[in-house]
Parts: structure tokens; C-alpha cells; sequence
């Protein structure tokens, strides 16, 4: 690697599964604050920003005032009933990791986060899963409805410079995969969320795996490959 390789990393169903528990707590959190049960019951989570969830469900309620009105009152009682829900809810870290970080790093890749949690919902899930202390920063999704400016944020935040081209942006949606190229990033697609890799390729993936469990193999590859090579 002549230089140094970005990669930022979606959390929920790339890094690892939390059993449902930011959905279950995100709904606790609705109820409490405007008397809405299952207020984000109908409302598709995969791939978006936790500013763009939040904005559909005060849509889909009919409550009066946009995301960012609500926002903080919304993100302080939610991270405060995520700890319980993280417990309450069986989950998982995914296959590979935290090999595959400790590879990438050991490697001298750059390692951040390109996520649609809330930031604070970002640390609480990785410190429970014991994953937090891999990544420089990253994108959260605070920072906008649309997940193409939370990679870019991502980008300004983690990569010191450098060309979008060594930037890789590894998730299990075409969110993420659309939202890397937007950018001019790689996108890197992982079929261990709701997505097959083939719909990853077709949302324009350079690079696809199924899992990460070969964590040498994966690391090799996403260190050494080249769009267009």
C-alpha cells in the first residue's frame, strides 16, 4: 500500500447486530416524549440516518415541529434507554471483526465510521460490543436527513486529505453504496444486513463479500484493490 487507505465503516448489520435494540429504544424514547406508542413501528430503518428516521416518524404521528426541533430532547431520552435495550436484546458482533480492524490498523489504514446512528448512539452500541477504540472519528447521523452528507462528513473528518479514490465506505445497504459514490468513494458492500451482495453490486458496489469471517483475506483486498485495476 504506497498510501495510506481510508475506510469508513457502517455499524448496524456491517460492524455488528444489536438484536433491534436502537429501534426498541428509539420507540421507549417516542413514547415518553409525545405519547405515541410504536411510533417508529412502520418506519424502514435500513440504510438511513437516524435524522431522517426521526423526521418520518414525527411525520408519520402528525406531530407538529421538524427533526431538528425535537432532536435533542429525542437523542437524550433514547440514549438514555439504549443501555438497558442493549441488554435486553440479543445480539451479536458480525464474522471478522474485531479482527479485521485490528489487521486494517496494524496495516496503517485509517479507520473511521460512516454511520446513521446518532453519534452518542454510535459510542453507546460500540463500547457495549467492545468495538469502540478502532476508529478516528467519522460521520453521524445528527448531521443530516441524507446519508450522502454524512459520508462527506465522514471524509472531512477522517481522511486528512486524501484523494477520494482511497477512501473505501463499507455498509450493508445501497444507501451506503450510493452515498460512497456520491463522494467519489469506494464502496465496499457486505451481505450480512437485509441486502444480498448481488443488490449491493447492482447499487453500484466496486467490491462486494459476503462476510468478513476470512478477516486476513478481507483485509488484503480492501487494502490492495484499485477501482479499475
Amino acid at each position: 500500500m504506497t498510501r495510506p487507505r481510508i475506510i469508513l465503516f457502517d455499524i448496524d448489520n456491517t460492524l455488528l447486530y444489536t438484536g433491534g435494540a436502537g429501534g426498541h429504544a428509539m420507540n421507549r424514547a417516542f413514547a415518553e416524549l409525545f405519547g405515541v406508542d410504536d411510533g417508529f413501528g412502520k418506519i424502514e430503518f435500513s440504510g438511513r440516518t437516524d435524522l431522517f428516521i426521526l423526521q418520518s416518524a414525527l411525520e408519520h404521528g402528525e406531530i407538529d415541529g421538524g427533526p431538528r426541533e425535537h432532536m435533542e430532547a429525542f437523542v437524550s431520552a433514547y440514549t438514555r434507554l439504549l443501555p438497558d435495550s442493549l441488554i435486553e436484546r440479543s445480539g451479536h458482533v458480525m464474522p471478522g471483526f474485531p479482527q479485521l480492524l485490528n489487521k486494517l490498523g496494524e496495516a496503517g489504514a485509517r479507520i473511521g465510521l460512516a454511520t446513521g446512528n446518532f453519534s452518542e448512539g454510535a459510542r453507546l452500541k460500540l463500547e457495549f460490543y467492545e468495538l469502540a477504540g478502532h476508529f478516528a472519528g467519522g460521520g453521524f447521523g445528527e448531521v443530516s436527513l441524507e446519508r450522502s452528507e454524512v459520508v462527506a462528513a465522514a471524509i472531512r473528518e477522517v481522511a486528512d486529505g486524501a484523494q477520494p479514490g482511497d477512501v473505501m465506505v463499507v455498509g450493508d445497504t445501497p444507501h451506503d453504496i450510493t452515498a460512497a459514490l456520491a463522494n467519489g468513494a469506494i464502496g465496499v458492500g457486505v451481505g450480512t444486513g437485509n441486502y444480498s451482495v448481488e443488490e449491493l453490486r447492482e447499487s453500484g458496489a466496486h467490491i462486494t463479500f459476503e462476510d468478513f469471517a476470512a478477516h486476513e483475506l478481507a483485509a488484503e483486498r480492501l487494502l490492495t484493490f484499485e477501482p479499475g485495476a
